[in-house]
């Protein structure tokens, strides 16, 4: 990978900005889920799996967010549905109210094969323009204004023509705007090649997140990755289909024992309503449930646990803001860590 330009890094965020309103980072004190997805419409073949509908799937997804507030403390939800994926920011907003839990909403274009009809003759300029008019103004007339630009999407070792511009205009707009970058690498591939893109607009590699890691066995590339700075996402937690959880924690391990610590984030990447707890899968919880008690058996104490759960996302999207310590226990007494509390000011 070519070296980065030498940029200016922008100012902090002096707070996060949520479906409801903005959320000063220090208000996070549970852990976040940094890549996740409320809503969304990803149906190409006409099975409807792809699928997590509000009306049908909304109150299920309410009651696992709420669950895991009063259980685990739920701090924040980073929703990374985009455009041409289904988006819906005024479901997001209600959903947020009735969980109680913060959320985060998205822009910017998925991978390829999602890309919207508008893709196809735009330039970088044009797509930088509509993205920064969608953070300064809101979502389709919602009052919903994004908080981070994602899941801007690739496939294969090099992004495509078309992802390549959409990828240059994420970075632009975050420059131009201070948000934070969360991709889509397909199955894993071409985080390296989506890093070079960005910070060649003139991104810091500390506001980019390469997504789906954990779906590529090749510790070598999470160094580099979290060598240059950027968030190495370990975010499809409890996908056994596509990688087994066994492994997923073997490659965290070798990252955290490369002393990249501070550059992991871990979420469930919840992408189809089958994944849902109320239809027989493992749900958002899986990540509090199921993978961090093997952490904990591998060694993590409370600190790490913060350290990844909370803090890393919270720094991620502000481009640094590092919040006041605090322990973190995976098994505290219900509403031991209760969620950040809702913003009122902004929204819909």
């Amino acid at each position: 990978m070519r070296p980065p330009p030498r940029t200016e890094r922008p100012a902090l965020l002096p707070h996060l900005q949520t479906v409801t309103g903005p959320l000063p980072h220090h208000a996070v004190t549970g852990p976040v889920l940094p890549h996740e997805h409320l809503v969304l419409d990803l149906d190409l073949a006409g099975d409807r799996a792809a699928v997590l509908d509000a009306e049908h799937h909304g109150p299920a997804v309410v009651t696992e967010l709420a669950h895991l507030r009063d259980e685990y403390g739920l701090g924040l939800v980073v929703e990374l549905t985009c455009r041409g994926m289904g988006r819906d920011a005024a479901a997001l907003a209600r959903i947020s109210r009735a969980a109680g839990v913060p959320v985060v909403a998205a822009t910017g274009w998925y991978y390829e094969p999602f890309h919207t009809p508008d893709l196809v003759a735009s330039s970088v300029e044009h797509l930088t323009g509509v993205l920064v008019r969608e953070i300064s103004e809101g979502i389709a007339g919602t009052g919903v204004r994004p908080g981070v630009i994602g899941e801007v999407g690739s496939h294969g070792e090099r992004p495509s023509e078309p992802e390549a511009r959409v990828l240059r205009a994420a970075a632009r707009a975050a420059v131009t705007t201070g948000l934070s970058v969360a991709t889509h690498a397909h199955l894993g591939r071409g985080g390296v090649a989506q890093l070079d893109v960005l910070t060649r607009e003139g991104l810091p590699p500390e506001r980019i997140s390469i997504g789906h890691q954990d779906l590529l066995d090749d510790p070598r590339t999470h160094r580099e990755l979290a060598d240059s700075g950027a968030y190495v996402a370990f975010d499809t937690v409890g996908k056994e289909g596509y990688q087994p959880d066994a492994t997923r924690l073997r490659l965290l391990l070798a990252l955290l024992e490369a002393g990249h610590a501070d550059r992991a984030l871990l979420s469930c990447d919840v992408s189809r309503h089958g994944y849902l707890r109320t239809a027989g899968g493992r749900g958002y919880g899986h990540l509090f449930a199921g993978f961090l008690p093997a952490l904990r058996a591998a060694g993590a104490d409370d600190d790490l646990l913060d350290l990844l759960l909370r803090r890393n996302p919270v720094r991620f999207l502000t481009g640094g803001a590092e919040p006041p310590p605090r322990p973190y226990d995976a098994e505290p007494p219900p509403g031991r860590y209760g969620g950040a509390p809702l913003p009122t000011e902004t929204t819909p």
